[in-house]
């Protein structure tokens, strides 16, 4: 599937805390803790977690959320296939919605019992 201005547009004025709940509620059902969803977004984001639950608090969009995260430096090892989207193709003008796209991968992972180690990547030396 093709990226859309609208469909970037579209999430990048979401509020961070309506989906925030969603995800921990679909990790839960799955055996996995709000801490792990926590330590997941931090990898990818470089918050810490008072800056996290401030953004949570403030109910930023995640247009904001992206601008002031620090995405890892190995966010370029996240592929696959996320809501029909291939990550790797998602063009580089909808930066903010490949982001979500591979924040969204990492919680699958997270869901489906992925081994934290495997989940925050790291480059084979």
């Amino acid at each position: 599937m093709k990226v859309t201005t609208e469909k970037n547009e579209k999430v990048a004025n979401m509020v961070f805390a309506s989906i925030y709940p969603l995800y921990l509620n679909r990790l839960e059902k799955n055996g996995r803790t709000k801490e792990e969803l926590d330590q997941v977004i931090k990898w990818f984001t470089g918050f810490d977690q008072d800056t996290l639950q401030a953004l949570i608090d403030e109910k930023v969009t995640f247009g904001t959320f992206f601008q002031k995260a620090k995405i890892h430096p190995n966010s370029h090892m996240i592929k696959g296939v996320v809501c029909g989207y291939r990550i790797e193709e998602i063009e580089e003008e909808f930066k903010l919605y490949k982001q979500c796209r591979q924040m969204e991968k990492l919680i699958d992972e997270l869901a489906r019992g992925r081994k934290m180690e495997k989940i925050l990547r790291k480059d084979k030396k």
